[in-house]
C-alpha cells in the first residue's frame, strides 16, 4: 500500500517531550515520571499507559468555584508513548524554572506532575468592579505544553522597554513581571474608545522577562458573534459583543 499519508509516521526521538508536528504533542513515559494533561486531550497512545482523574483539593475546588480559573486534569502514567492535542491548536513547549510562568488555564495542554500550580489575581489599575482576571501561576522545574490559535509572538520585557498587550490575546508571561490591567486612556474615555475602535482592556508589563501573545482574541475561535444595535457598538448589553462572546476570558 502506498500513500502520501505514510510521510506522517511516528517521529522517533530520544526526548521525553517532543512535538510530533505543530499541532500534536508526543510524550514518552518511562514508568516513574507522571504527566498531567488536559482531560480528553489524548488522541492515541502506545504501550502500557493508564489515565486517572487528577485529585482536586478542597482549596483548589473552592478557588475554581470562586474564580472560574483552574485546570481539569488527568494523570498519565505507565510505560509507553502518549499523543496529545486539542482543537488542532498550535503547541509550544516551555521549560519552567525559578522564574515561574503565569498563564491562562485555557491555554495549558499538559505539564510535568512535579510542577505546582495555583490561581492568582490580576487587578485592574482603576479598580473597576469585574474588570480583573484570575490566572494560573505555575512554579517549580519541569515542562509545560502551551496552546495558541495560530503562531504566537514572544516579546521581551526589559526595565527600559515595557510591553502592552491586548488582554484578550495574551497567553502567558514571566511571573516576575509587574502587570496592570488598564485602558489606553483615562477611565472616563473607556466606553468612547471601545465604541470607536472595538478594542477592550490591555495588560501593561514592566520588569524583566517575556510575554507571549497569539493572533486570536477568542478561545475557542469558533462561534464568535458581533451584536447589533447602539449598545452593541459599545460592547455592552446582551446584544453586544460582551454578552454574546462568553468564550472571551476577559469579557
Amino acid at each position: 500500500m502506498q500513500s502520501p499519508l505514510f510521510a506522517f509516521n511516528d517521529q522517533q526521538t530520544q526526548e521525553r517531550w517532543s512535538l510530533q508536528n505543530k499541532q500534536m504533542l508526543r510524550i514518552a513515559l518511562g514508568g516513574h515520571d507522571d504527566i498531567l494533561a488536559r482531560k480528553g486531550s489524548m488522541i492515541a497512545y502506545q504501550g502500557l499507559v493508564e489515565f486517572d482523574a487528577e485529585y482536586r483539593s478542597r482549596a483548589q475546588a473552592r478557588s475554581r468555584s470562586r474564580t472560574g480559573e483552574g485546570l481539569d486534569l488527568m494523570r498519565c502514567h505507565g510505560q509507553g508513548t502518549v499523543y496529545l492535542a486539542n482543537l488542532a491548536q498550535h503547541l509550544h513547549l516551555m521549560d519552567v524554572d525559578h522564574e515561574g510562568l503565569t498563564v491562562d488555564s485555557s491555554y495549558v495542554l499538559a505539564m510535568d506532575s512535579s510542577l505546582h500550580h495555583e490561581v492568582v489575581a490580576v487587578d485592574s489599575l482603576y479598580g473597576i468592579s469585574g474588570s480583573g482576571k484570575y490566572q494560573l501561576n505555575i512554579t517549580g522545574q519541569g515542562k509545560v505544553a502551551l496552546m495558541t490559535s495560530g503562531m504566537p509572538l514572544l516579546m521581551k520585557v526589559t526595565p527600559d522597554t515595557y510591553v502592552n498587550c491586548d488582554a484578550d490575546a495574551i497567553v502567558a508571561w514571566s511571573t516576575g513581571l509587574r502587570v496592570q490591567l488598564q485602558a489606553q486612556t483615562h477611565s472616563s474615555g473607556v466606553w468612547r474608545r471601545r465604541g470607536n475602535t472595538g478594542e477592550g482592556w490591555e495588560l501593561s508589563f514592566m520588569g524583566s522577562g517575556f510575554v507571549l501573545v497569539q493572533p486570536s482574541e477568542l478561545l475557542p475561535p469558533q462561534n464568535a458573534q458581533i451584536g447589533s444595535g447602539i449598545a452593541a457598538q459599545y460592547g455592552v448589553g446582551q446584544q453586544g459583543a460582551r454578552g454574546q462572546n462568553q468564550g472571551n476570558v476577559w469579557s
